[in-house]
């Protein structure tokens, strides 16, 4: 049986990230997308040129017509009226969350009140969090712990929040050869995924990695299992792009 999914997030022009980014993973895996638009964007590898959030209630509207699905997937959200129209309206089923606050060109995606929102009425609905460093360190900032707090501390201040497990993305821990992703469970057991690090720049690499969970997820994985599953397509999606430079 074919999984469906819902992914909540924004439009970018240029296909690189945001929902165009899930509905390829979803298509890659099988699975039927369903999609609620909660932002336009023109965008490209360099600047966010112009942003203009859907209105809240249209948002509800589409997360309502998307229908009974396995597991919904959420990327960027843009204010807190979006943020708790999202909560309002989520089905019971995985919610993976990929804390999308900043465009890789730097152009900020969710505001400060939607941040507070995102904390305090999505993490405690959250199967699974996907922060890179640069995302963990921002929430757990706002949670009141110190810039130097190391990661189990931040992994634990968004816990106490309500959320079942956090994926630390490594990708931004700097150079070296391999990349380590990190799985914190509720329970207190941590999960090492380690691969190779590819020199190549590609947008979308974190809406990819939490919409390909989200499918595993919706059609029963276990969510070790959903995570290297998602891993190995991003790395084919890398080496696929090397071949090409």
């Amino acid at each position: 049986m074919t999984v469906s999914a819902l992914f909540v997030g924004g439009m970018d022009s240029s296909g690189g990230a945001g929902l165009m980014r899930d509905c390829a993973t979803a298509a890659a895996m099988g699975a039927a997308p369903r999609v609620a638009v909660t932002a336009v964007t023109a965008q490209t590898d360099r600047s966010v040129t112009s942003l203009h959030p859907v209105p809240a209630p249209d948002v509800a509207a589409q997360m309502k017509a998307a229908g009974q699905v396995g597991a919904v997937k959420l990327g960027m959200l843009g204010t807190a009226r979006i943020v708790e129209t999202v909560a309002d309206n989520l089905p019971n089923v995985p919610l993976v969350l990929d804390p999308v606050l900043a465009s890789s060109s730097g152009r900020a995606l969710l505001d400060e009140a939607g941040l507070r929102a995102l904390l305090s009425r999505l993490l405690c609905r959250t199967t699974l969090l996907t922060p890179n460093l640069p995302e963990l360190r921002a929430l757990a900032t706002w949670l009141g712990l110190a810039d130097g707090a190391d990661e189990r501390a931040r992994v634990r201040a968004l816990m106490a929040q309500g959320c079942a497990a956090v994926l630390v993305k490594g990708g931004h821990a700097g150079v070296g050869q391999t990349c380590e992703d990190r799985l914190y469970m509720a329970d207190g057991d941590v999960f090492a995924f380690s691969g190779p690090r590819f020199a190549v720049a590609l947008r979308g690499t974190g809406c990819q990695l939490a919409s390909a969970i989200a499918v595993g997820l919706g059609s029963g994985q276990d969510m070790r299992t959903a995570i290297a599953t998602a891993r190995e397509l991003l790395q084919a999606r890398f080496r696929k792009a090397l071949q090409q430079v």
